[in-house]
């Protein structure tokens, strides 16, 4: 009852997941990405360790291929799940089981997948497509959120969305951008608000935060 996409922006390096569903709290289990390694996205039939799991094998060096493999041998009931994996590379790997609810599919390229199922067909996930393509050069952020909205109004979920999530992460093991609209009657517009909220007031914050190469954050300067 979900539609997604995992991406790759090229420029900045980030890796991105954004959702949205009919049941509250999307954001919670679907979304998964670690900095310089990948993002994966697990839904319908939820599976966790999908993404979990998903993630290490890309740290292990696995590339989107080989992980899908493994995730589908390690899951008995794989024909209920959906799920894609984006490797560092850019390499899109996508699953649909047959026990997905209709109509349910997905399209990769490089950089990007998107996915769903319970949708209105897949004249959806081409929206989605079209929109995040045709935003070359935008931040990721904001063409994870656009692409949410073209799979909405091309008729999305066939039973609406009351949450929506978008996840982003750069360099640091923190994600750099976490928004989550867990319910809410109009859970992408509310989306569309927060990310304005987040440019303006906590990204620049956590740019500031420490990192790996600065563990002491001398640059912060907000206590929360």
């Amino acid at each position: 009852m979900t539609f997604s996409l995992i991406a790759l922006c090229p420029e900045s390096g980030q890796f991105g997941v954004a959702a949205t569903t009919a049941v509250p709290a999307v954001g919670k289990l679907v979304t998964h990405a670690w900095p310089g390694v990948g993002a994966v996205a697990t839904q319908a039939r939820v599976n966790p360790y999908l993404g979990i799991d998903g993630i290490e094998f890309l740290r292990e060096g696995m590339d989107a291929a080989e992980t899908l493999r493994a995730l589908l041998d390690g899951d008995p009931n794989a024909e209920r799940r959906q799920f894609a994996v984006l490797d560092k590379a850019g390499r899109a790997e996508a699953w649909t089981g047959e026990a997905c609810l209709d109509w349910a599919g997905h399209r990769t390229r490089e950089g990007l997948s998107v996915q769903g199922n319970r949708l209105a067909g897949p004249h959806v996930l081409a929206a989605m497509e079209e929109a995040f393509m045709a935003r070359r050069g935008r931040p990721l952020a904001e063409r994870l959120i656009e692409a949410l909205e073209a799979g909405n109004d091309a008729g999305g979920d066939r039973k609406g969305a009351v949450s929506a999530t978008i996840y982003i992460v750069e360099h640091e093991a923190y994600p750099l951008w976490d928004i989550r609209v867990d319910d809410h009657p109009e859970p992408i517009r509310e989306l569309h608000r927060l990310h304005d909220v987040f440019a303006a007031r906590v990204v620049p914050h956590i740019r500031k935060m420490p990192t790996r190469a600065d563990p002491g954050g001398v640059r912060c300067d907000v206590d929360v």
